[in-house]
């Protein structure tokens, strides 16, 4: 694997430009990197220009983070999607939209999606030729052991609708900074945060056809095999056979009462 501080990857256009991400980075980093470092795998890298999708796993609430600093390390500058009323936070929303972030209606990026915004959130990427991140798990994962639960469709639709490749990715380390659910940072010592990158996800089979609700459903359950692999790979540990199913789990609970 290779540390940051031998990464070399090739600034891309829109980093080199002179952006708000450039105070941004100027003020965070030298901070995180007090905290993390990182060690990417060999093959860790994302495209040099154009739009992108990127999809992590998620289990700590640093990890946006966490991994907006890899993709600055990677050469590219970070976009999440956000809730649309933080849009209209005073100075926080000015920020963000300095910042490219884009914004999504109601409760989540994959919801927001699924009810026809992907073409907008696409045509923004396009537009802007930027990269964003999506967690395809919608919120924290529920699997006790961290494994990536079952995903929704958020990232896989805009990437099916749009054309835009969807890239899987994994960390793991965040949780020695900040545990699942926790409140505290524990930054010292130094944490390790391990990153891979893997290659854009082969939509062609779906893409042969209309897409209906069967087809995202198989390509989100190929995008969160991707992740799970990846991961697997860092924590050099087999994963579980059965997915984490939140809705299965919350039916087991209740039918015991």
């Amino acid at each position: 694997m290779t540390d940051t501080v031998k990464l070399r990857s090739k600034p891309s256009a829109e980093k080199r430009k002179p952006s708000t991400f450039w105070v941004l980075a100027g003020v965070t980093l030298p901070i995180w990197s007090l905290m993390a470092k990182y060690r990417f795998t060999p093959n860790s890298r994302l495209p040099e220009k154009g739009p992108f999708i990127l999809a992590p796993n998620h289990y700590s609430e640093i990890d946006p983070i966490a991994m907006g600093a890899a993709v600055w390390h990677l050469g590219r500058l970070p976009r999440f999607m956000a809730k649309a009323s933080l849009f209209r936070v005073p100075v926080l929303g000015k920020l963000m939209h300095a910042s490219g972030q884009i914004p999504v209606e109601r409760e989540g990026a994959s919801r927001a999606i699924g009810q026809g915004g992907a073409l907008g959130a696409a045509g923004q990427l396009i537009e802007n030729n930027s990269g964003v991140i999506v967690y395809p798990e919608g919120t924290l994962t529920r699997d006790p052991d961290l494994w990536p639960m079952r995903g929704k469709s958020g990232a896989v639709r805009l990437a099916l609708e749009s054309g835009i490749p969807l890239i899987p990715a994994a960390h793991w380390g965040t949780q020695k900074l900040m545990p699942r659910y926790g409140k505290k940072i524990h930054p010292f010592p130094r944490k390790m945060i391990e990153i891979a990158i893997g290659e854009p996800l082969d939509l062609s089979k779906y893409l042969a056809k209309p897409i209906d609700q069967r087809a995202v459903n198989a390509a989100t359950a190929d995008l969160m095999a991707a992740i799970t692999e990846l991961l697997a790979g860092l924590r050099g540990e087999t994963p579980p056979t059965d997915r984490w199913d939140p809705n299965k789990h919350q039916q087991s609970e209740t039918g015991r009462f």
